[in-house]
């Protein structure tokens, strides 16, 4: 007798936990940056990392783009593979620059 009333208020306790617009928080976190943008801040990246390493702009690589979801990081090396990443804030302004 105990089971029975158990199971019910067991699964309406489980069913009060989930989500029930799961994809719309899904979509926030995903959301994207347009091409535009992401050159801009690469291209930004690359001007800080070769004022910082000495070298040219045009001998900076990218390697990545990441976005989170309050920043992005732009990820490159330069030729003398020293890494860095380049952080932005949400709306791709320039952060700061890391040494990695």
């Amino acid at each position: 007798m105990m089971m029975k009333c158990v199971f019910p208020v067991l699964l309406l306790l489980l069913t009060g936990c989930s989500s029930p617009d799961g994809q719309s928080v899904q979509k926030a976190q995903q959301a994207k940056v347009s091409p535009a943008r992401s050159l801009s801040m690469e291209q930004l990246c690359k001007e800080n990392a070769a004022h910082r390493y000495n070298t040219g702009a045009q001998n900076i690589a990218v390697t990545g783009f990441v976005q989170f979801q309050a920043s992005y990081e732009v990820r490159g090396y330069t030729p003398r593979e020293e890494r860095f990443v380049c952080a932005f804030d949400p709306d791709g302004q320039f952060l700061h620059l890391s040494m990695r």
